[in-house]
């Protein structure tokens, strides 16, 4: 208890988080649930990975991109799941100032990089029905590294400014994180220095990249639905929508969850609610993504197989 009172003249060294206070037997039974989840995300992503570099008929746009999708899941999984498993099981529930900033922004550049990647994977998807007879000279292996790589970029720089910002705010206590890992807007109600300027910089980067980046998916799943449509033959209708099924899904789920925490006003929610959307978002995502992709896609099973 004395470890949850700080002076308000105090410097904060590390903060405390609570992430689900629960009984040590139940704290048990999660760190076993997240390791399995943990070691099943890892060994899903690694494999798509492993697959798409080993057989040469993956070596498309497509599987590029997924590739780095799988990538970016296991890092944002390892961001956050590592350190979340470790307080399930340990009497002090700490993390360093400076060790809760670097976790704030690997997770967001992580999550910003797959928000802009969802946007090119829809792009790739688009040219590949909408304009086949040009895919190759649009998609080619320049472009494909190019929008790869700034895909990353703006991952990168978006998230850099708020969090330096964040870094030189003065922290002077109470030190108590209300969350499982250290999300930027618990991080900012517990700075003792005016944060109004901050707050509306985070929301207008939050909602420009989130919005932007769906509307651009949407526009182009329109205008492949549009021109699938036009298509008499049926089975070309199947496997249109096969190859665009995985990536539906999962830009659904991720721009759902990323909407509802960053940019829908939710003061009407209790932040348990919150904090499960976000587990959903943090964690089962990141497995659930390489499952999407192999059980719906035949050249990945054909490839594993």
């Amino acid at each position: 208890p004395d470890k949850l009172m700080f002076n308000r003249s105090s410097v904060v060294t590390e903060f405390i988080l609570l992430g689900f206070p629960m009984v040590w037997e139940l704290d048990v039974l999660f760190f076993i649930v997240f390791l399995i989840i943990y070691v099943l995300t890892v060994s899903g992503n690694v494999t798509i990975i492993s697959v798409t570099l080993a057989d040469c008929r993956l070596h498309s746009p497509m599987y590029f991109f997924l590739c780095n999708l799988s990538f970016l899941d296991i890092m944002a999984a390892t961001a956050i799941v590592p350190k979340m498993m470790k307080d399930f099981i340990s009497l002090e529930k700490t993390v360093s100032v400076p060790g809760c900033i670097s976790q704030c922004y690997f997770y967001f550049f992580f999550g910003t990089t797959e928000v802009i990647l969802l946007a090119v994977m829809s792009l790739d998807r688009y040219v590949a029905i909408c304009i086949p007879l040009r895919y190759s000279a649009v998609m080619n292996t320049r472009m494909s590294l190019q929008l790869g790589l700034a895909s990353w970029a703006v991952g990168f720089f978006s998230v850099l400014s708020p969090v330096i910002i964040v870094s030189w705010l003065p922290f002077c206590g109470p030190n108590v994180i209300d969350h499982f890992f250290c999300d930027i807007e618990p991080l900012i109600k517990l700075s003792c220095a005016d944060t109004h300027v901050l707050e509306l910089m985070k929301f207008t980067q939050s909602t420009v990249v989130l919005l932007c980046s769906l509307l651009f998916t949407i526009l182009s799943y329109l205008s492949i639905i549009i021109t699938i449509l036009h298509i008499p033959s049926s089975s070309v209708w199947k496997k249109a929508f096969s190859t665009c099924a995985s990536h539906i899904t999962v830009a659904s789920i991720f721009y759902g969850s990323a909407i509802f925490m960053y940019i829908v006003p939710n003061k009407e929610f209790s932040f348990s609610l919150k904090k499960a959307v976000t587990l959903q978002t943090a964690v089962f995502t990141h497995l659930l993504n390489p499952f999407i992709y192999t059980l719906r896609n035949q050249q990945v099973r054909d490839a594993l197989r």
